[in-house]
Parts: C-alpha cells; sequence; structure tokens
C-alpha cells in the first residue's frame, strides 16, 4: 500500500510524524512531498529531503494524507494542483485522511457534503455534511480527524481502514501498547 502525503510549511510534526511513523511499522510505503526539498513545522522542527511534489505521480499512490497546521492549511487552500489531487482521490474512491484543520480543504471543495465528518472545532463552517465532536470519524474513504491531540488514533484508524485489523494489532504489539 502507497500513501502520498503532502506537507509545507507550518504543518503540526505530531499530525505528520505519528501517522507517517506507524504507517512504516505497519508495512505501508509513506512518500513525503512538498513544493520544496525542505520544509519547517509550526513548531521549528524542519524535514528534508522531500520530494517535489510536481515530481510525483499521484496517481499511482492508494491514500492520501493531509497533516494540519496554520501554514500547511494555509498552503492546501492556495495551491490548485493540491485541489487537483485531492478531487482526484475522492473521484477515485480512494482513502484520504485529514486532521485538524485539513479537512477544512476537503469542505471547501465540496467534498464534505453529505459525509460525517471532524476537523478543528473552531474551524467548522457550513460544509454540507455532518460535522462530529469526535477525536476521529469515518465515512466511507474519508478519514478526518479534529486536532493533534488525536494524532495517534487518527495514525491507528489510517492503518486499520487500509492495512486490516489484524496489521493493526501487530503494531500494537510491537510497540506494546494495550488496548
Amino acid at each position: 500500500m502507497k500513501y502520498l502525503a503532502i506537507i509545507f510549511d507550518g504543518f503540526e510534526e505530531e499530525e505528520a510524524m505519528a501517522p507517517f511513523a506507524l504507517i512504516k511499522r505497519a508495512g505501508g510505503e509513506v512518500v513525503i512531498a512538498s513544493n520544496k526539498n525542505e520544509v519547517t513545522g509550526s513548531n521549528g522542527f524542519t524535514l528534508s529531503k522531500i520530494n517535489n511534489l510536481n515530481d510525483i505521480d499521484y496517481k499511482k499512490f492508494d491514500v492520501l494524507i493531509l497533516p494540519g497546521g496554520g501554514g500547511q492549511y494555509k498552503n492546501l487552500m492556495a495551491i490548485s494542483y493540491v485541489h487537483e489531487i485531492i478531487k482526484y482521490f475522492y473521484n477515485q474512491n480512494k482513502v484520504i485522511a485529514s486532521i485538524c484543520a485539513a479537512p477544512t480543504v476537503l469542505g471547501s471543495l465540496g467534498l464534505l457534503k453529505g459525509k460525517n465528518y471532524t476537523c478543528f472545532t473552531s474551524m467548522n463552517a457550513d460544509f454540507g455534511g455532518t460535522y462530529h465532536d469526535d477525536g476521529v470519524v469515518v465515512d466511507g474513504n474519508l478519514i478526518t480527524a479534529r486536532s493533534v491531540a488525536y494524532s495517534i488514533k487518527f495514525a491507528y484508524t489510517i492503518i486499520e481502514k487500509t492495512l486490516g485489523v489484524d496489521t493493526l494489532k501487530a503494531v500494537w504489539t510491537r510497540i506494546y501498547y494495550e488496548e
């Protein structure tokens, strides 16, 4: 399973790195892409050797991951090529996982109409769907999470949805997580 993660300056580090690390432990291939080869998160941590988003054939991926964060959100909203990618995943019924501010981008593109979702509470608007004040909400192939506090649960949900409950339980065993 191939996961495309799009990040920009101002991304929320935990919302990105927790899913990336746990999905990799689960055997997924995570490719991180941006508009430059080094991005700095909202807390000042920098990731380097990032793939150029324009060089990625996004159609070869199974899952799209969109972390949140203030700068991240602004870039997700502003870059039309990102909208093209999001709409492609949505129209192909591929999994889109977004957390915090990122689900509001889906809402602004009209992709939350008739859907159950969550997002950073103060950013919720009338997106035509049903907002839930929950940590993580799954509706079909859309996974949305409320905030950085749910980063691990978000990662677990992505793994369960895309690789299955047995794979998720195997990850739990390796990291000594007990539910």
